[in-house]
């Protein structure tokens, strides 16, 4: 949650700066801002509410002496305090020498003001990062050094924090960080540190990670730092190809292009890996030790992945699952046996990384993520990377089938390696996967031509059931899930099954009711359960549903092709609504705050 970027560089800073926001206002865009080193050897800054774009009529409109190469900039989602321009970052201190943006939430920001309050600071802010401004604008009044400024400065915080500070009156830099991501790079352009490789990556060949800890200066080159100490520079880190897809990072209606682009997504990922299921060796290169049962440790869409992952487990391997929710891991018992594996998709999940932090020792973690450069993916036994490129609409699609796809190739070959299944079932099983990419664009066709008139017909509601046996219970979490994010209205998911244990009570007249029908013979007593109370029945799934995907019943995955027909259904009726699908209401990317 929220972005940073800053830079060093030849040509003006605002260009650098508003292009690289742009990129990562995916993280947060509650409100924007910059500040940048003038020819006067002041702070230009500017703010707003509205979107980044807006931040470059700022820029031309100003009158006052030329803006220089140095300057930081921010993306914000609101965790201390309103919306508003007067809590957008750059912060300063009481003189407009500092300026800072942060990413991270301060523990003891409360109990830190209250002190600077009372020594006189004045504050013009409702945000736990403004103290960041003056402390740094003390310590300065001690030693004019920013490097020992800021390094005096963060060893009196406590929480999380990625940060920059621009001091207007040398035209130094200096960055920290603290179990949130930072990281840095160089190039002939300059020097940039980013939130996100995605900000930069036009401009660098490799970067460099800020490990919990590091305070670097940012001259012509990079001064490490850490605990007070000079340390080499880590070893550079080569940027990630960029994306071969169709979507471009500057593209609109972020979701429906991602959404579309999944079965490209999966043919590449297949192209990865499948080679090296049905013969073990996708599972024995991790290095891991045999297992088993499997302990899911995810939030959100990832945890319905992970819960098809699992389930394929017991199905295939006869093998326990659990999934656990992130935010409630701390005091689970992990069983001798067991694997644990970590999803998200940023990697930089704050939940996942502190039930990773909290989890018992001795027991192996995997880590399944779209970058294995994350945090999360540097702190593992192993790490999986689902492939998925970069995902910019906040509501998860291309990874999550991504995520189901290697996860499932990761089980069969798990199950090969420990000699639980015959290389032959394995190929057939592989040979299913391979089909994924075409059911995908096979049910995306279906979903674009039958869904209009249902989106017109359910636009109304209030609230929707989403029903599911079996395998398609986690796809109907996610088609719920997909349907809260984007369009603000109240949906819920259950087994099938459950209905007359309360859910039933929910139905009338005209309630919508999808439900993902991967053939359960049980589903139709379901339908008909809710059809005589009045519900309106959508269904997914087999020949003869409201929307016919493609489905093998033998599939590993269950029916995965369903998922886009809900993904459609959500973007189609928050589109009829009115709402931005890229950009909902309240959240964010990646998660990267308690």
């Amino acid at each position: 949650m929220c972005g940073i970027i800053a830079c060093r560089a030849i040509e003006p800073a605002p260009g650098y700066l508003i292009a690289g926001l742009k990129r990562l206002e995916y993280r947060g865009y509650d409100s924007a801002g910059i500040a940048v080193t003038a020819a006067d050897g002041t702070t230009a800054v500017f703010r707003t509410t509205s979107r980044v774009d807006s931040l470059t009529g700022l820029v031309d409109g100003w009158a006052g002496p030329l803006l220089a190469g140095t300057g930081i900039g921010h993306t914000r989602w609101a965790t201390h305090g309103g919306v508003s321009e007067q809590n957008a970052h750059p912060h300063q201190d009481c003189e407009g020498r500092v300026s800072v943006v942060h990413n991270g939430i301060l523990d003891n920001a409360d109990r830190l003001r209250a002190e600077l309050v009372h020594a006189g600071h004045r504050f013009s802010s409702e945000v736990d990062s403004e103290v960041i401004c003056h402390l740094v604008e003390d310590r300065l009044l001690v030693s004019d050094d920013l490097l020992h400024a800021v390094s005096g400065a963060v060893a009196q915080l406590t929480g999380s924090w990625a940060l920059v500070v621009l001091d207007a009156r040398t035209g130094r830099m200096v960055a920290a960080a603290h179990r949130s991501p930072l990281l840095a790079a160089r190039s002939t352009a300059g020097v940039f540190l980013a939130s996100d490789i995605s900000a930069i990556g036009d401009w660098v060949e490799e970067f460099h990670i800020l490990a919990d800890g590091d305070v670097i200066e940012v001259t012509n080159d990079l001064v490490w730092t850490h605990a007070g100490t000079p340390v080499a520079v880590p070893t550079a880190i080569p940027r990630p190809p960029r994306p071969t897809f169709s979507l471009t990072l500057e593209a609109d209606d972020h979701m429906a292009a991602e959404i579309l682009e999944q079965p490209e997504a999966a043919t590449r990922l297949l192209e990865e890996v499948g080679g090296r299921i049905a013969t073990g060796a996708l599972w024995n290169d991790l290095g891991l030790p045999r297992f088993d049962r499997m302990r899911v440790v995810a939030c959100g869409t990832s945890l319905n992945a992970g819960e098809v992952i699992g389930s394929a487990l017991s199905r295939l391997g006869g093998l326990a699952h659990s999934s656990v929710v992130a935010s409630e891991a701390a005091g689970s018992v992990v069983e001798l046996g067991t694997l644990t594996v970590m999803m998200s998709q940023s990697g930089e999940t704050a939940d996942v990384l502190r039930a990773l932090d909290e989890s018992p020792e001795g027991f192996p973690v995997l880590a399944l993520v779209n970058n294995v450069h994350s945090t999360l993916g540097r702190k593992v036994d192993a790490v999986l990377s689902c492939s998925a490129g970069p995902e910019i609409g906040v509501a998860a699609t291309k990874t999550f089938v991504c995520q189901i796809l290697v996860g499932t190739g990761l089980v069969i070959s798990s199950l090969v390696a420990s000699g639980r299944m015959d290389t032959a079932q394995a190929r057939r099983l592989v040979n299913d996967l391979y089909l994924v990419p075409e059911q995908l664009a096979e049910a995306a066709a279906a979903a674009r031509a039958l869904l209009p008139p249902l989106v017109d017909e359910v636009r109304g509601a209030k609230g929707f059931l989403f029903l599911g046996r079996g395998a398609g219970v986690a796809y109907a979490a996610e088609g719920a899930l997909k349907l809260k994010e984007i369009t603000y209205r109240w949906a819920e998911a259950y087994p099938a099954g459950e209905l007359k244990h309360g859910p039933l009570a929910l139905v009338e007249q005209g309630t919508p009711v999808v439900v993902v029908d991967d053939g359960d013979p049980r589903l139709a007593g379901n339908i008909a359960e809710v059809r005589a109370r009045g519900g309106r029945i959508i269904t997914i799934g087999r020949a003869g549903s409201s929307i016919e995907v493609p489905l093998s019943l033998a599939a590993p995955c269950g029916p995965l092709a369903a998922v886009v027909p809900l993904q459609m259904l959500a973007l189609g009726l928050a589109v009829e609504l009115g709402f931005d699908a890229d950009k909902p209401r309240n959240l964010a990317k990646s998660v990267t705050v308690d």
